[in-house]
Order: C-alpha cells, then structure tokens, then sequence
C-alpha cells in the first residue's frame, strides 16, 4: 500500500519541523526470541523483520520492534532520544494510546469486497474509517483524502551500492521480485518505466533463500528494498533494488503539521 514509504516521509517532515521523532513496529516475520529489539540498519532481518531495517537505513531515526508495540514505545521513551513515536503499523493494536491516526489506503483494492477476515480482507468494518484524522490513499483517491504516489528513479547494487537511474534499464529484461502485499504494483511499476520484466511474486514478507532467485539465465534480477535487506547475504552483483520515494498532496504536509500542533482538539480533517 505504501506505509513503510509513508512512515520515512512522516519521519523527515517531523524531523524538518523540529521533532526527535522515534519509529516502532511489529518487527514481523522476525523471529527473535527477545523483544523489544533495538532496530540498526545493520541489524539482521530475520530476527527483527525486513521493514524495521529499511527505515533504520532510511530515516536515520532510533527504530524498535516488539509485538507489544506499547513496550517498543516505552524503550524509546525511556531511551531520553526521542519526543515523539511514529508507528508503522498497529491501527487494530488497541493496547497503544494514539494522538493521530494516519490510515493508509491502496487506491485500486481499496476495502476489497468490504467484507471481514475470512471472507474479506477487513480487520474491521469499513466504517472504523471515519475515525482516522487523516486518510492517504495511494492511486485514486476519493472525497477527504490525500493523495500519495510512488515514483522510482533509482535503482541501488546490492553488492557494490552503485546508484543508476531507473531510465538505465528501458529495454532491458529483467527478473523482477516482489515479496509485497501487492507484487503487481511493484512489477507494473517498472514496465510503465519500459522496462521488460518477468514476473516472480512471492508472499508478503517472505524469506528468500540464494535458490528462490536462481534463474536460467544471466538476466538482472531487479526487487524491493524491502526484499533486498534479506538478500544482501547471497547477493550477486547483478542484483539491484529500487529505491522508492513518495509524492504527497501539498496539503498533506500541513495537515500533519496542524496535527502535531493540535491533534488534542478532536479530528482534524478538512
């Protein structure tokens, strides 16, 4: 959907307006057996989750996993770093007091069949909605929403951190990889930038091993810096990840600003 780009963005702005913002999360599909864990850009993302480490990497900011997301809070509190705690994610984790609620929207699925979890995508009702101060939707955006999109015009090497721009790979074939609640958005990405893809989707968060990316051929293989963190290891130098950034209705900015500024006097929106 776009969270984790959205949640770096968050972190600069309150950082350009003075804030010592700090980041907490799930740290899912980590599997450490000590919680809470302290996330650094080198940390290892099969213990603390792969998006831990891409914002650690890309913000700068102190970073902490826990299930407990209050118990991540509290380190970061206690810590003396930071004045304000941005969550990645948590909207239904009801034990964590929030000031602001940000809700991330994919234009094109929206709420799916509207249903909830088995037969729909929902946690809850649609209408829980309504109780978010402000609602980002990545692609169409409906009536009261801010609109966000994805650009890429990087792309990094795993091995040697060479940088080219997205434009360097028109015509050119590529294995692409996407571990994504939504792979197609990655994939169609690149071919509206001309490149030539063959798609591998995998599951959300899933584990690559060195043979889940051993192709047939010598062609690229191009992923989501959300995949690259936990493929560093097994890398070739013909592995390369792009670099997402996000554009944001310039109303946006101002309403977080008003949020931050305000966010004690009841919803914000409009």
């Amino acid at each position: 959907t776009g969270k984790t780009p959205l949640v770096i963005w968050l972190a600069e702005h309150c950082k350009s307006l003075g804030y010592k913002p700090g980041i907490i999360l799930r740290g899912y599909k980590g599997d450490s057996k000590e919680w809470p864990q302290l996330v650094t850009p080198e940390s290892d993302p099969a213990l603390v989750g792969d998006e831990g480490v891409v914002i650690a990497r890309r913000t700068g900011c102190p970073v902490c996993a826990d299930p407990d997301r209050p118990n991540a809070a509290r380190t970061l509190i206690e810590s003396g770093e930071v004045d304000l705690i941005i969550s990645d994610d948590g909207l239904q984790h009801y034990a964590l007091a929030r000031d602001i609620e940000i809700l991330v929207i994919d234009g094109a699925r929206r709420y799916g069949n509207g249903m909830l979890l088995p037969a729909g995508p929902l946690r809850e009702h649609r209408k829980r909605a309504s109780n978010a101060d402000l609602v980002v939707t990545n692609g169409t955006v409906g009536v009261g929403e801010y609109g966000m999109r994805q650009n890429a015009t990087k792309t990094v090497n795993l091995v040697t951190g060479e940088r080219r721009p997205l434009s360097f790979w028109r015509y050119v074939l590529v294995h692409a990889v996407a571990g994504l609640g939504n792979p197609q958005r990655f994939f169609r990405m690149l071919e509206e930038a001309g490149v030539e893809v063959t798609r591998h989707p995998f599951d959300d968060h899933h584990d690559y091993t060195a043979s889940d990316l051993d192709f047939p051929d010598e062609n690229p293989v191009m992923m989501t810096e959300k995949d690259a963190v936990k493929c560093v290891e097994f890398a070739h130098d013909s592995y390369w990840y792009l670099e997402l950034d996000i554009d944001l209705d310039n109303n946006f900015a101002d309403a977080v600003t008003r949020a931050l500024r305000f966010f004690n006097k009841g919803s914000i929106n409009g």
